[in-house]
Protein backbone atom coordinates (compact mmCIF):
# COMPACT_ATOMS: atom_id res chain seq x y z
CA UNK A 1 0.00 0.00 0.00
CA UNK A 2 2.81 2.36 0.90
CA UNK A 3 4.61 1.57 -2.31
CA UNK A 4 1.46 2.26 -4.31
CA UNK A 5 0.91 5.49 -2.48
CA UNK A 6 4.43 6.66 -3.21
CA UNK A 7 4.03 5.83 -6.87
CA UNK A 8 0.85 7.83 -7.06
CA UNK A 9 2.46 10.76 -5.31
CA UNK A 10 5.33 10.71 -7.76
CA UNK A 11 2.95 10.56 -10.67
CA UNK A 12 1.00 13.57 -9.34
CA UNK A 13 4.20 15.49 -8.76
CA UNK A 14 5.42 14.64 -12.27
CA UNK A 15 2.06 15.65 -13.70
CA UNK A 16 2.05 18.94 -11.80
CA UNK A 17 5.60 19.69 -12.89
CA UNK A 18 4.66 18.96 -16.51
CA UNK A 19 1.59 21.17 -16.30
CA UNK A 20 3.65 23.95 -14.68
CA UNK A 21 6.24 23.69 -17.45
CA UNK A 22 3.58 23.81 -20.13
CA UNK A 23 1.92 26.82 -18.50
CA UNK A 24 5.29 28.54 -18.22
CA UNK A 25 6.05 27.86 -21.87
CA UNK A 26 2.63 29.09 -23.00
CA UNK A 27 2.87 32.12 -20.70
CA UNK A 28 6.32 32.92 -22.00
CA UNK A 29 5.12 32.72 -25.61
CA UNK A 30 2.17 35.03 -25.08
CA UNK A 31 4.30 37.38 -23.01
CA UNK A 32 6.87 37.63 -25.81
CA UNK A 33 4.10 38.23 -28.36
CA UNK A 34 2.64 40.95 -26.18
CA UNK A 35 6.03 42.63 -25.86
CA UNK A 36 6.52 42.41 -29.63
CA UNK A 37 3.08 43.96 -30.18
CA UNK A 38 3.89 46.81 -27.80
CA UNK A 39 7.19 47.42 -29.55
CA UNK A 40 5.53 47.33 -33.00
CA UNK A 41 2.89 49.83 -31.88
CA UNK A 42 5.55 52.10 -30.43
CA UNK A 43 7.55 51.84 -33.66
CA UNK A 44 4.49 52.57 -35.84
CA UNK A 45 3.57 55.49 -33.61
CA UNK A 46 7.08 56.89 -33.94
CA UNK A 47 7.01 56.43 -37.74
CA UNK A 48 3.58 58.04 -38.01
CA UNK A 49 4.70 60.93 -35.84
CA UNK A 50 7.80 61.37 -37.99
CA UNK A 51 5.67 61.26 -41.14
CA UNK A 52 3.24 63.86 -39.79
CA UNK A 53 6.11 66.11 -38.70
CA UNK A 54 7.82 65.66 -42.05
CA UNK A 55 4.55 66.27 -43.92
CA UNK A 56 3.74 69.37 -41.90
CA UNK A 57 7.26 70.64 -42.45
CA UNK A 58 6.95 69.94 -46.18
CA UNK A 59 3.62 71.81 -46.37
CA UNK A 60 5.08 74.75 -44.48
CA UNK A 61 8.14 74.75 -46.74
CA UNK A 62 5.91 74.67 -49.83
CA UNK A 63 3.77 77.52 -48.49
CA UNK A 64 6.89 79.47 -47.64
CA UNK A 65 8.39 78.81 -51.07
CA UNK A 66 5.13 79.79 -52.80
CA UNK A 67 4.94 83.02 -50.79
CA UNK A 68 8.57 83.76 -51.54
CA UNK A 69 7.98 83.11 -55.25
CA UNK A 70 4.98 85.46 -55.28
CA UNK A 71 6.87 88.15 -53.46
CA UNK A 72 10.13 87.52 -55.31
CA UNK A 73 9.47 90.20 -57.96
CA UNK A 74 7.35 93.25 -57.27
CA UNK A 75 7.09 96.53 -59.12
CA UNK A 76 8.47 98.90 -56.48
CA UNK A 77 11.30 96.75 -55.12
CA UNK A 78 14.81 98.17 -55.44
CA UNK A 79 16.58 97.30 -58.70
CA UNK A 80 19.26 99.44 -60.33
CA UNK A 81 18.67 97.97 -63.79
CA UNK A 82 15.14 98.82 -65.07
CA UNK A 83 15.42 96.46 -68.04
CA UNK A 84 16.27 93.56 -65.73
CA UNK A 85 13.32 94.42 -63.50
CA UNK A 86 10.97 94.46 -66.48
CA UNK A 87 12.27 91.09 -67.68
CA UNK A 88 12.01 89.61 -64.18
CA UNK A 89 8.44 90.88 -63.80
CA UNK A 90 7.43 89.37 -67.14
CA UNK A 91 8.98 86.01 -66.21
CA UNK A 92 7.02 85.98 -62.95
CA UNK A 93 3.66 86.67 -64.66
CA UNK A 94 1.13 84.18 -65.96
CA UNK A 95 -0.25 84.54 -69.49
CA UNK A 96 -3.49 85.91 -68.04
CA UNK A 97 -1.63 88.53 -65.99
CA UNK A 98 0.32 89.64 -69.03
CA UNK A 99 -2.78 89.93 -71.21
CA UNK A 100 -4.49 91.98 -68.50
CA UNK A 101 -1.71 94.58 -68.70
CA UNK A 102 -2.67 95.29 -72.33
CA UNK A 103 -6.20 96.42 -71.48
CA UNK A 104 -7.53 99.78 -70.26
CA UNK A 105 -11.11 99.66 -68.99
CA UNK A 106 -13.87 101.99 -67.89
CA UNK A 107 -16.52 101.35 -65.22
CA UNK A 108 -19.80 103.04 -64.24
CA UNK A 109 -19.33 104.35 -60.69
CA UNK A 110 -17.83 107.22 -58.70
CA UNK A 111 -16.39 104.71 -56.24
CA UNK A 112 -14.86 101.25 -56.37
CA UNK A 113 -17.59 98.76 -57.38
CA UNK A 114 -17.84 95.04 -58.17
CA UNK A 115 -17.19 95.72 -61.87
CA UNK A 116 -13.82 97.35 -61.39
CA UNK A 117 -12.80 94.97 -58.58
CA UNK A 118 -13.34 92.10 -61.00
CA UNK A 119 -11.28 93.78 -63.69
CA UNK A 120 -8.37 94.69 -61.40
CA UNK A 121 -8.15 91.67 -59.09
CA UNK A 122 -9.39 88.86 -61.35
CA UNK A 123 -8.45 90.04 -64.85
CA UNK A 124 -5.39 92.08 -63.75
CA UNK A 125 -6.03 94.98 -66.15
CA UNK A 126 -3.23 97.45 -66.68
CA UNK A 127 -5.18 100.69 -66.83
CA UNK A 128 -8.34 102.68 -66.22
CA UNK A 129 -10.07 105.41 -68.24
CA UNK A 130 -12.21 107.92 -66.34
CA UNK A 131 -15.38 109.61 -67.59
CA UNK A 132 -17.83 112.13 -66.11
CA UNK A 133 -19.72 109.19 -64.62
CA UNK A 134 -16.69 108.56 -62.35
CA UNK A 135 -15.99 112.18 -61.40
CA UNK A 136 -17.71 114.49 -58.94
CA UNK A 137 -14.98 116.66 -57.41
CA UNK A 138 -11.20 116.89 -57.39
CA UNK A 139 -10.99 115.41 -53.90
CA UNK A 140 -13.34 112.56 -54.79
CA UNK A 141 -11.37 111.74 -57.98
CA UNK A 142 -8.06 111.74 -56.08
CA UNK A 143 -9.61 109.42 -53.49
CA UNK A 144 -10.98 107.17 -56.24
CA UNK A 145 -7.63 106.85 -58.04
CA UNK A 146 -5.99 106.07 -54.67
CA UNK A 147 -8.54 103.32 -54.00
CA UNK A 148 -8.04 101.87 -57.48
CA UNK A 149 -4.27 101.78 -56.99
CA UNK A 150 -4.72 100.12 -53.59
CA UNK A 151 -6.70 97.36 -55.31
CA UNK A 152 -3.85 96.86 -57.79
CA UNK A 153 -1.42 96.52 -54.87
CA UNK A 154 -3.33 93.41 -53.76
CA UNK A 155 -2.10 91.59 -56.88
CA UNK A 156 1.09 89.52 -56.73
CA UNK A 157 3.47 91.80 -58.64
CA UNK A 158 1.89 94.99 -57.28
CA UNK A 159 2.01 96.66 -60.71
CA UNK A 160 0.31 100.09 -60.56
CA UNK A 161 -2.49 101.10 -62.89
CA UNK A 162 -2.08 103.73 -65.58
CA UNK A 163 -4.99 106.12 -65.06
CA UNK A 164 -6.14 107.93 -68.20
CA UNK A 165 -8.73 110.39 -69.47
CA UNK A 166 -10.00 112.26 -72.55
CA UNK A 167 -9.50 115.89 -71.53
CA UNK A 168 -9.13 117.57 -74.93
CA UNK A 169 -10.98 120.82 -74.31
CA UNK A 170 -14.06 122.36 -75.91
CA UNK A 171 -16.82 119.76 -76.10
CA UNK A 172 -14.63 117.05 -74.55
CA UNK A 173 -14.05 118.13 -70.94
CA UNK A 174 -14.68 115.83 -67.99
CA UNK A 175 -16.01 117.37 -64.76
CA UNK A 176 -16.39 120.64 -66.66
CA UNK A 177 -17.76 122.67 -63.76
CA UNK A 178 -14.88 121.73 -61.47
CA UNK A 179 -11.75 122.15 -63.62
CA UNK A 180 -10.13 125.25 -65.11
CA UNK A 181 -11.55 126.33 -68.50
CA UNK A 182 -10.10 124.39 -71.46
CA UNK A 183 -10.90 126.00 -74.84
CA UNK A 184 -11.35 123.78 -77.87
CA UNK A 185 -8.36 123.23 -80.15
CA UNK A 186 -10.24 125.09 -82.88
CA UNK A 187 -10.62 128.14 -80.62
CA UNK A 188 -6.96 128.05 -79.57
CA UNK A 189 -5.89 127.77 -83.21
CA UNK A 190 -7.95 130.81 -84.19
CA UNK A 191 -6.22 132.85 -81.49
CA UNK A 192 -2.93 131.78 -83.03
CA UNK A 193 -0.88 131.87 -79.82
CA UNK A 194 1.48 128.98 -79.19
CA UNK A 195 1.97 130.33 -75.66
CA UNK A 196 -1.76 130.08 -74.99
CA UNK A 197 -1.76 126.48 -76.24
CA UNK A 198 1.16 125.63 -73.96
CA UNK A 199 -0.32 127.35 -70.89
CA UNK A 200 -3.68 125.65 -71.40
CA UNK A 201 -2.05 122.22 -71.71
CA UNK A 202 0.23 122.84 -68.73
CA UNK A 203 -2.62 123.95 -66.47
CA UNK A 204 -4.76 121.04 -67.64
CA UNK A 205 -1.87 118.66 -66.93
CA UNK A 206 -1.26 120.02 -63.44
CA UNK A 207 -4.89 119.45 -62.49
CA UNK A 208 -4.93 115.92 -63.93
CA UNK A 209 -1.70 115.07 -62.12
CA UNK A 210 -3.10 116.33 -58.81
CA UNK A 211 -5.99 113.87 -59.13
CA UNK A 212 -3.75 110.85 -59.75
CA UNK A 213 -4.10 110.73 -63.55
CA UNK A 214 -1.12 109.83 -65.78
CA UNK A 215 -2.32 109.98 -69.40
CA UNK A 216 -4.40 112.42 -71.41
CA UNK A 217 -5.71 111.22 -74.78
CA UNK A 218 -4.84 114.52 -76.46
CA UNK A 219 -3.92 116.37 -78.68
CA UNK A 220 -6.07 115.66 -81.72
CA UNK A 221 -3.95 115.98 -84.89
CA UNK A 222 -6.77 115.36 -87.38
CA UNK A 223 -6.94 118.02 -90.10
CA UNK A 224 -10.35 119.68 -90.41
CA UNK A 225 -11.95 123.09 -90.82
CA UNK A 226 -15.26 121.88 -89.42
CA UNK A 227 -14.38 119.83 -86.36
CA UNK A 228 -13.91 121.92 -83.19
CA UNK A 229 -11.58 119.21 -81.87
CA UNK A 230 -9.08 120.07 -84.62
CA UNK A 231 -6.42 122.78 -84.88
CA UNK A 232 -7.52 123.29 -88.51
CA UNK A 233 -6.49 121.90 -91.88
CA UNK A 234 -2.96 123.30 -92.04
CA UNK A 235 -0.62 120.35 -91.29
CA UNK A 236 2.30 122.60 -90.27
CA UNK A 237 0.23 124.68 -87.86
CA UNK A 238 -1.33 121.49 -86.46
CA UNK A 239 2.14 120.11 -85.82
CA UNK A 240 3.27 123.36 -84.16
CA UNK A 241 0.26 123.58 -81.85
CA UNK A 242 0.26 119.86 -81.17
CA UNK A 243 3.87 120.00 -80.07
CA UNK A 244 2.97 122.73 -77.56
CA UNK A 245 0.27 120.50 -76.10
CA UNK A 246 2.79 117.68 -75.67
CA UNK A 247 5.33 120.01 -74.07
CA UNK A 248 2.76 121.52 -71.68
CA UNK A 249 1.42 118.15 -70.60
CA UNK A 250 4.93 116.68 -70.25
CA UNK A 251 6.09 119.60 -68.11
CA UNK A 252 3.12 118.95 -65.83
CA UNK A 253 3.98 115.25 -65.55
CA UNK A 254 1.30 113.93 -67.92
CA UNK A 255 1.78 111.68 -70.96
CA UNK A 256 0.14 113.01 -74.15
CA UNK A 257 -1.47 110.97 -76.94
CA UNK A 258 -1.38 111.84 -80.65
CA UNK A 259 -4.67 110.92 -82.29
CA UNK A 260 -6.28 109.63 -84.45
CA UNK A 261 -3.54 108.07 -86.56
CA UNK A 262 -3.21 108.22 -89.52
CA UNK A 263 -5.64 111.16 -89.36
CA UNK A 264 -9.42 110.92 -89.70
CA UNK A 265 -10.20 114.56 -90.46
CA UNK A 266 -11.48 113.72 -93.95
CA UNK A 267 -14.21 111.42 -92.65
CA UNK A 268 -17.64 112.81 -91.86
CA UNK A 269 -18.81 109.57 -90.22
CA UNK A 270 -18.60 109.23 -86.44
CA UNK A 271 -16.62 106.02 -85.69
CA UNK A 272 -18.56 105.69 -82.43
CA UNK A 273 -21.47 104.73 -84.66
CA UNK A 274 -20.22 103.33 -87.96
CA UNK A 275 -17.23 102.50 -90.14
CA UNK A 276 -15.96 104.68 -92.99
CA UNK A 277 -13.09 104.92 -95.48
CA UNK A 278 -10.73 107.75 -96.39
CA UNK A 279 -10.36 107.82 -100.16
CA UNK A 280 -6.93 109.35 -100.69
CA UNK A 281 -3.67 108.00 -102.06
CA UNK A 282 -0.55 107.46 -99.94
CA UNK A 283 1.28 110.53 -101.23
CA UNK A 284 -1.67 112.78 -100.44
CA UNK A 285 -2.06 111.31 -96.95
CA UNK A 286 1.65 111.52 -96.11
CA UNK A 287 1.95 115.13 -97.26
CA UNK A 288 -1.13 116.20 -95.31
CA UNK A 289 -2.93 114.01 -92.74
CA UNK A 290 0.14 112.06 -91.64
CA UNK A 291 2.51 115.06 -91.75
CA UNK A 292 1.88 116.31 -88.14
CA UNK A 293 2.40 112.79 -86.79
CA UNK A 294 5.59 112.29 -88.78
CA UNK A 295 7.13 115.60 -87.74
CA UNK A 296 6.31 114.91 -84.10
CA UNK A 297 8.05 111.55 -84.32
CA UNK A 298 11.05 113.15 -85.98
CA UNK A 299 11.44 115.93 -83.41
CA UNK A 300 9.90 114.87 -80.07
CA UNK A 301 11.01 112.17 -77.60
CA UNK A 302 8.73 109.16 -78.16
CA UNK A 303 8.54 108.58 -74.40
CA UNK A 304 6.47 111.77 -74.09
CA UNK A 305 3.47 110.52 -76.05
CA UNK A 306 1.39 107.52 -77.08
CA UNK A 307 -0.17 107.19 -80.53
CA UNK A 308 -3.88 106.34 -80.76
CA UNK A 309 -4.94 104.50 -83.92
CA UNK A 310 -8.36 105.15 -85.41
CA UNK A 311 -10.98 102.58 -86.51
CA UNK A 312 -11.36 104.20 -89.94
CA UNK A 313 -10.21 102.39 -93.10
CA UNK A 314 -7.49 103.65 -95.45
CA UNK A 315 -7.68 101.58 -98.66
CA UNK A 316 -4.50 103.21 -99.98
CA UNK A 317 -2.67 101.14 -97.34
CA UNK A 318 -5.05 98.32 -96.43
CA UNK A 319 -8.20 97.55 -98.39
CA UNK A 320 -9.61 95.12 -95.82
CA UNK A 321 -8.88 96.25 -92.27
CA UNK A 322 -9.57 99.40 -90.24
CA UNK A 323 -6.36 101.09 -89.12
CA UNK A 324 -6.66 99.71 -85.57
CA UNK A 325 -6.57 96.14 -86.91
CA UNK A 326 -4.11 96.71 -89.75
CA UNK A 327 -0.54 95.33 -89.58
CA UNK A 328 0.21 97.41 -92.66
CA UNK A 329 -0.72 100.70 -90.97
CA UNK A 330 0.60 99.97 -87.47
CA UNK A 331 3.71 97.92 -88.20
CA UNK A 332 4.78 98.93 -91.69
CA UNK A 333 3.71 102.59 -91.70
CA UNK A 334 3.81 103.72 -88.06
CA UNK A 335 6.59 101.52 -86.67
CA UNK A 336 8.87 100.96 -89.66
CA UNK A 337 8.40 103.92 -92.01
CA UNK A 338 7.84 106.62 -89.36
CA UNK A 339 10.07 104.92 -86.80
CA UNK A 340 7.72 105.20 -83.82
CA UNK A 341 9.04 103.29 -80.79
CA UNK A 342 6.47 104.20 -78.13
CA UNK A 343 3.13 102.76 -77.07
CA UNK A 344 0.34 102.29 -79.61
CA UNK A 345 -3.19 102.44 -78.21
CA UNK A 346 -6.46 101.66 -79.99
CA UNK A 347 -9.51 103.85 -79.88
CA UNK A 348 -12.36 102.31 -77.86
CA UNK A 349 -13.08 98.78 -79.15
CA UNK A 350 -16.74 99.20 -78.21
CA UNK A 351 -17.21 101.79 -80.98
CA UNK A 352 -19.61 100.79 -83.74
CA UNK A 353 -16.94 101.14 -86.43
CA UNK A 354 -15.44 97.84 -85.25
CA UNK A 355 -17.85 96.25 -82.74
CA UNK A 356 -20.56 95.95 -85.42
CA UNK A 357 -18.28 93.89 -87.64
CA UNK A 358 -16.07 91.86 -85.29
CA UNK A 359 -16.74 89.75 -82.21
CA UNK A 360 -15.07 91.09 -79.06
CA UNK A 361 -13.28 87.75 -78.71
CA UNK A 362 -11.58 88.47 -82.06
CA UNK A 363 -11.12 92.24 -81.76
CA UNK A 364 -8.56 92.08 -78.97
CA UNK A 365 -6.15 89.56 -80.39
CA UNK A 366 -6.44 90.99 -83.89
CA UNK A 367 -5.51 94.47 -82.63
CA UNK A 368 -2.51 93.07 -80.74
CA UNK A 369 -1.51 90.94 -83.72
CA UNK A 370 -1.67 94.07 -85.89
CA UNK A 371 0.77 95.83 -83.53
CA UNK A 372 -1.29 97.62 -80.87
CA UNK A 373 0.03 97.59 -77.29
CA UNK A 374 -2.92 99.00 -75.33
CA UNK A 375 -6.57 98.27 -76.00
CA UNK A 376 -9.33 100.59 -74.79
CA UNK A 377 -12.55 98.82 -73.76
CA UNK A 378 -14.34 101.68 -72.10
CA UNK A 379 -17.78 100.68 -70.94
CA UNK A 380 -19.24 97.22 -70.35
CA UNK A 381 -17.94 94.40 -68.16
CA UNK A 382 -18.97 91.63 -70.55
CA UNK A 383 -17.16 93.24 -73.49
CA UNK A 384 -14.04 93.64 -71.39
CA UNK A 385 -14.11 89.99 -70.32
CA UNK A 386 -14.59 88.83 -73.91
CA UNK A 387 -11.68 90.89 -75.21
CA UNK A 388 -9.31 89.59 -72.54
CA UNK A 389 -10.48 85.98 -72.76
CA UNK A 390 -10.25 86.16 -76.54
CA UNK A 391 -6.59 87.17 -76.43
CA UNK A 392 -5.74 84.42 -73.92
CA UNK A 393 -7.53 81.84 -76.08
CA UNK A 394 -5.76 83.09 -79.22
CA UNK A 395 -2.37 82.53 -77.59
CA UNK A 396 -3.38 79.08 -76.37
CA UNK A 397 -4.66 78.21 -79.85
CA UNK A 398 -1.43 79.52 -81.47
CA UNK A 399 -3.21 82.28 -83.40
CA UNK A 400 -0.79 84.75 -81.84
CA UNK A 401 2.48 84.07 -80.01
CA UNK A 402 3.10 84.72 -76.34
CA UNK A 403 6.31 86.47 -77.44
CA UNK A 404 4.11 89.07 -79.17
CA UNK A 405 2.24 89.61 -75.89
CA UNK A 406 5.56 89.97 -74.05
CA UNK A 407 6.69 92.63 -76.52
CA UNK A 408 3.79 94.91 -75.59
CA UNK A 409 3.97 94.10 -71.87
CA UNK A 410 7.62 95.14 -71.93
CA UNK A 411 6.71 98.55 -73.40
CA UNK A 412 3.93 99.02 -70.85
CA UNK A 413 6.00 98.03 -67.81
CA UNK A 414 8.94 100.15 -69.01
CA UNK A 415 6.59 103.12 -69.31
CA UNK A 416 5.16 102.54 -65.83
CA UNK A 417 8.61 102.19 -64.25
CA UNK A 418 9.77 105.46 -65.81
CA UNK A 419 6.58 107.38 -65.04
CA UNK A 420 4.75 106.09 -61.96
CA UNK A 421 6.88 106.76 -58.90
CA UNK A 422 4.01 107.13 -56.44
CA UNK A 423 0.55 105.58 -56.46
CA UNK A 424 -1.29 108.02 -54.19
CA UNK A 425 -2.55 111.50 -54.93
CA UNK A 426 -2.92 114.08 -52.16
CA UNK A 427 -6.67 114.58 -51.86
CA UNK A 428 -6.45 117.92 -50.05
CA UNK A 429 -3.90 119.22 -52.54
CA UNK A 430 -6.17 118.19 -55.43
CA UNK A 431 -9.05 120.07 -53.82
CA UNK A 432 -6.92 123.20 -53.47
CA UNK A 433 -5.39 123.06 -56.97
CA UNK A 434 -8.10 121.96 -59.40
CA UNK A 435 -10.15 124.78 -60.86
CA UNK A 436 -8.55 127.41 -58.64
Amino acid sequence: MRRTSKKRRRLWISLLLSITCIIAIIGGYFSSQYVKQIKMEETQSAVTSTKHTSSEKSVQEKKSTKTEQKAAVTFFQEESNPEKKVNDLIKSMTLEEKVGQLVVVGFPSKEVDAHIKTMINEYKVGGIILYDRNMESAKQVAGLTNDLQDLAMENDQQIPLMISIDQEGGQIVRMREQVSPIPSQQELSRKGSVDAVYETAYRNGQELKAMGIHINYAPVLDLSTQDSRSFGEDPKKTKEFGEQVITGLTDAGITATLKHFPGNGRSSVDPHLETSSVQANQLDLENNDIYPFKKMMDEVDHNQFFVMVTHIKYPAYDKENPASLSPVIIQQLLRQKLGYKGIVVTDDLEMGAVSKYFAYEDLGYRAVDAGADLLLVCHTLESQKKVINGIVAAVQEKKISEARIDESVKRILSYKLSTITSIHANELNAEKMVGK
